[in-house]
């Protein structure tokens, strides 16, 4: 099974400073720490590779053990095509330029056995190697040094075992091995369809909605059904012997609405799930495929056109780049992610990553919805495939060509409003979801927990799919940790050590990151790592906490304001180009304690408001102790207009921010102009401080000391006021 995947050379695994390996000069690399300990633990009578002896008494080799939620870091030394292509130049190595790789032999394979000239793959963005044929993978810094040990050594390969060799902790051993049973014993209670009674299979298959899909196609990708959950069986064939390395379970669920959802559960787990559902099907001679999000698409796609179609392990969810290389050798990929827009943006998000002048995208629309319910309703799949536009547009001339992506946004409007909170109704109402590419201010008073409340903010978000990337400069990412687990458990787990592993399981399998910074940070070296995380993690959230962390390290000679406005104009920059939506939390100016905060408090408000497409304020009553003195405030929305505010409760005992029970305040839209010439409300701690705020107000007909009619927020009952 792969070690590491796209982890390897972004984690932090040893860091020595004094010591250098050879004559490089870079941080000691991972390489070489899996040499010292295969020789170390194992202590071969003669190396398949020959390295120089190092001295081991002054390095401190201490066992770890990979944690697939591992802190985000910039590889050792940024790297880019041009560094990579002049340093296989000097070594006399031919490579082939492919569309996200460069392809060369592979080293690790005997030059008189190789199956394929090009099966080593190196990609060209973040320099990490993958060998189809031998199974290797690892950073850039790892394959120089292969490369520097074979011209040193004057060998013609290395044996896969310097970077297989890494000694596993007997965790990760128990683990893997516990899986594999798993894998086999799940496997073999399962029975292929044609071994299912027809009545039988069918009522599975209308369970599914895949009525249409024949027992040859599910016999030629190898699905079976799992009788005691009544679950497709979708296996993982991998390897140069196609051995099975893991299955994916799929149940069937009717909803109220007779709408039908998939539930999935991986072994291994999700985070180390790499399998391309249908590529062991697919001959080195094929030049076109169909990339579909889903098992059950792919097995639509093949039957009705007969080309090849492979699905992404995770849907529309990510793209690892480790599965890169084994799409390089098609000419044309067409991505038909599903018929929402969550696909359409996610379609052409990957096809950046694949090559844009290979990909072409199917539209989703009423007409063409996700592969497997156009082929329950009949439609020509082919047709629909050789319809996909390119990914590659080099203008928009006229509305001619908007006008589909406009028709789409009309007939999914609730979709285009983005993902829904599901801890926060009342922002639904304002914002009406979480987007792609826009930016989010965020402050409110010091101390009032702006870092708490965003941390669930972004949790609520993380449960649902969305990928987080977290910059938190303020506080270090062990504490942070920390109050988004209690945050997630809804309790306190230092009162129930027992329940900790169970929470945290479920913790991990979250798509949550944390950058590695912490105090002031050069606003470049940020900017490059999140590059490099929506690049390796299709990260759609970044949360930066916050910004004056990053205006110390910039010119001093050069007005604060100015640095700030730069660094705001940057990340309005990376949340359009990158499709990523970017929440900066920036601290207000100096209040009152009795003053609300207004936009005009953000500390260098101009640029700020002007550049965000939503402005949130955490509204914070110093001087009262009652419930009720926390708000959250909405006071700009580019998507719809509507702004707002409304209450929020902290819950200490979860660290959770939620709104009033029934009873207490609720949703209080802030009027317009037009709306408050007319409509007038007293606040009762208003009165109490002798200041008339704007509310909503139903006037009675002007007559002298008569009873006016008040709709109460409350309640939103009629009662009656003396005037």
């Amino acid at each position: 099974m792969w070690r590491g995947l796209v982890l390897k050379g972004t984690t932090c695994l040893l860091q020595v400073a004094a010591q250098r390996f050879l004559h490089h000069q870079r941080p000691f690399p991972s390489l070489c720490l899996r040499l010292i300990s295969q020789r170390l633990l194992h202590k071969p009578t003669q190396a398949p590779y020959g390295t120089t002896d190092i001295l081991l008494s002054h390095l401190g080799v201490r066992g770890y053990k990979k944690d697939a939620k591992s802190p985000v870091e910039l590889p050792l030394s940024p790297i880019t095509v041009t560094d990579i292509k002049q340093y296989l130049r000097s070594k006399d190595i031919p490579f082939h330029d492919g569309y996200s790789c460069l392809h060369i032999p592979s080293i690790f394979m005997d030059p008189s056995t190789r199956k394929d000239a090009f099966s080593l793959f190196i990609n060209k963005t973040t320099g990490q190697f993958v060998c189809k044929d031998a199974l290797v993978e690892g950073s850039w810094e790892d394959l120089q040094d292969c490369l520097e040990v074979m011209q040193k050594e004057e060998h013609d390969f290395l044996s896969p075992h310097v970077m297989l060799g890494h000694q596993e902790s007997m965790e990760e051993q128990e683990e893997r091995e516990r899986e594999l049973r798993e894998v086999r014993g799940i496997w073999s209670s399962s029975v292929p369809f044609a071994d299912v009674p027809e009545d039988e299979a069918q009522l599975i298959k209308t369970m599914f909605q895949i009525t249409k899909i024949s027992n040859a196609t599910l016999k030629k990708f190898g699905v079976r059904i799992f009788k005691p959950t009544k679950s497709l069986v979708l296996p993982w064939f991998g390897g140069p012997d196609s051995s099975l390395k893991g299955i994916k379970l799929i149940s069937a669920q009717r909803t109220d609405d007779d709408k039908v959802t998939y539930n999935e559960a991986t072994v291994p787990r999700n985070s180390s799930y790499y399998n391309l559902f249908g590529l062991p099907l697919i001959s080195r001679l094929d030049a076109e495929v169909v990339v579909t999000g889903h098992e059950l698409d792919t097995l639509a796609v093949s039957q009705a056109t007969g080309l090849p179609s492979v699905a992404l392990p995770r849907g529309v969810s990510c793209l690892p780049p480790v599965l890169l290389p084994y799409l390089e050798q098609f000419k044309r990929v067409t991505l038909w992610l599903g018929g929402d827009i969550r696909s359409w943006e996610a379609s052409k998000i990957f096809s950046r990553k694949l090559g844009l002048r290979r990909c072409a995208l199917v539209r989703p629309g009423e007409f063409q919805p996700h592969p497997a319910q156009a082929l329950a309703q009949g439609k020509n799949l082919s047709r629909i495939v050789k319809a996909a536009i390119p990914a590659a547009h080099r203008s928009i001339v006229s509305f001619k060509q908007l006008r589909e992506d406009v028709y789409g946004e009309l007939l999914n409007t609730d979709q285009v409003a983005g993902v829904k909170w599901s801890r926060f109704p009342e922002l639904n109402k304002i914002l009406k979801g979480h987007r792609k590419g826009e930016l989010t201010v965020f402050t409110g008073p010091t101390g009032s927990g702006k870092t708490t409340f965003i941390s669930e903010l972004a949790l609520d978000l993380s449960m649902q799919g969305v990928n987080t990337l977290w910059g938190s400069f303020e506080i270090n990412n062990v504490r942070l940790a920390k109050i988004m687990l209690t945050q997630f458990a809804m309790q306190r787990l230092e009162e129930n050590l027992e329940q900790y592993d169970f929470w945290a399981d479920k913790f991990e399998e979250l798509p949550l990151y944390f950058m590695t910074f912490h105090g002031q940070q050069n606003i470049k070296t940020v900017l490059e790592t999140m590059h490099h995380a929506v690049y390796l993690y299709d990260i759609n959230h970044v949360v930066i906490d916050n910004l004056q962390f990053m205006m110390g390290q910039e010119n001093l000679s050069v007005d604060k304001f100015a640095v700030q406005d730069h660094i705001i104009g940057v990340f309005r920059k990376f949340a359009t180009n990158s499709s990523c939506h970017v929440t900066l939390i920036i601290h207000p100016r100096k209040e009152e304690d009795d003053r609300e905060l207004q936009t005009a408090s953000i500390f260098g408000s101009a640029k700020a408001s002007q550049e965000a497409d939503n402005v949130l304020i955490l509204q914070e009553k110093k001087l009262v102790t009652c419930p009720g003195r926390r708000s959250l405030q909405v006071t700009k929305n580019r998507f719809d207009g509507d702004v707002g505010i409304f209450p929020l409760e902290f819950l200490k005992s979860s660290l959770t921010f939620s709104a009033p029970l029934k009873g207490k305040l609720k949703l209080r839209k802030v009027p317009s102009k037009s709306e408050s010439e007319d409509e007038v409300q007293e606040s009762p701690a208003a009165t109490r401080k002798g200041e008339l705020k704007e509310e909503k107000v139903e006037k009675a007909p002007k007559t002298t000391k008569a009873p006016r009619t008040v709709k109460t927020p409350s309640s939103g009952k009629e009662t009656l006021q003396k005037k």
